[in-house]
């Protein structure tokens, strides 16, 4: 996915939280590029604080493990949920909770796919509603 097309979905995710009126959220414009854990986005509300990494793509997406170490990492230290938001093209979007994650056949990424997500995610309003 085009780094364009990453913020877009990013936006798109944020609009999301902000349209419920419970839950506010900030984008980390370029959290990939720093040396520290950032998560994509960082959305409270309702008590909760929750840390997103977001992917998505036309079927499939890999997951560099580093990535979600460090999104554990940043979740834990500042008292966060750690989720990662999938939406693939023409999807609706869903989150996985990091112990769900897959690991690709060679054991070096994590791997998210549409038919994956659709079994193991939860839908947008199943997570605003926990």
């Amino acid at each position: 996915m085009s780094k364009t097309k990453g913020s877009r979905t990013e936006r798109e995710l944020l609009h999301l939280f902000w349209k419920t009126g419970k839950f506010v959220a900030m984008r980390a414009a370029g959290s990939a590029s720093i040396p520290l854990p950032c998560p994509d986005l960082l959305v409270g509300g309702k008590g909760r604080v929750l840390a997103i990494e977001c992917k998505g793509g036309k079927s499939s997406r890999y997951i560099d493990k580093q990535q979600i170490s460090e999104l554990k990492e940043f979740a834990e230290k500042f008292g966060a949920e750690p989720w990662v938001g999938a939406r693939f093209n023409n999807t609706e979007w869903l989150f996985l909770k990091i112990k769900d994650l897959k690991e690709s056949k060679t054991g070096n990424n994590f791997v998210i796919d549409v038919k994956f997500a659709k079994e193991r995610g939860i839908k947008f309003e199943e997570l605003i509603a926990l």
